[in-house]
């Protein structure tokens, strides 16, 4: 099908709340159509210099106008897809377009792997000290997750892509526990710095008992 396009170095995952100010003249048409029409658009990851993989969204409000035309606007993120051809302006419009196809989601994922993650989530945000809201099972998806745990953009990117949910959340555990390790070494080294800066008593070694 075919889709108008908004490329953007951002990734949104679905279901996700996507703020945008929008204030370039094809942008502004695309948000009156998208208002007039109830068409949905697609914000293509713009990465590497390129664009392969985005998300369809759905303008939700306007929530300001300014006299120059701008405008705030909130949407919501709905379905991923991938982009098998693009335009720089569809007909008869300033805005670009392309024609996309959706990618099946799979959600696949048991009740004791979403567990497992929420708890290595839990364990990570107790290391940090930063508070931690439980989440119940039953609202819980690895989109929930995803801009909450230090993906860097290339992994959140990898994550966007992946078809089956078992697949998201073993992507995102994997990530935990490389992160979690990593932070527990950072305390064990502190702790032996803040220890090694005390003065400390240490017996002369008599070089009579060597032995070569």
């Amino acid at each position: 099908m075919k889709l108008p396009l908004f490329p953007l170095q951002s990734i949104f995952f679905p279901g996700e709340t996507v703020p945008l100010h929008i204030f370039e003249e094809r942008y502004k048409q695309l948000i009156q159509d998208c208002r007039r029409e109830a068409v949905t658009f697609g914000i293509p990851v713009y990465i590497n210099n390129g664009i392969a993989f985005g998300t369809e969204v759905q303008l939700v409000e306007i929530v300001n106008s300014y006299e120059t035309g701008e405008m705030d606007v909130t949407c919501v993120a709905r379905q991923v897809f991938r982009i098998l051809s693009f335009e720089n302006e569809m007909a008869g419009k300033l805005y670009a377009g392309g024609e996309i196809e959706f990618l099946d989601n799979v959600n696949d994922a048991d009740k004791a792997m979403k567990n497992e993650v929420l708890h290595k989530l839990h364990e990570l945000y107790k290391l940090m000290d930063v508070p931690f809201t439980p989440l119940p099972v039953e609202k819980f998806s690895s989109y929930v997750l995803a801009h909450k745990m230090g993906l860097s953009f290339e992994q959140e990117y990898h994550l966007l892509q992946l078809r089956k949910e078992s697949e998201r959340l073993t992507f995102i555990k994997s990530h935990l526990v490389s992160t979690i390790t990593v932070l527990q070494e950072v305390d064990r080294t502190k702790k032996t710095i803040e220890m090694n800066g005390d003065f400390r008593n240490f017996d002369a070694l008599d070089f009579k008992d060597f032995k070569l």
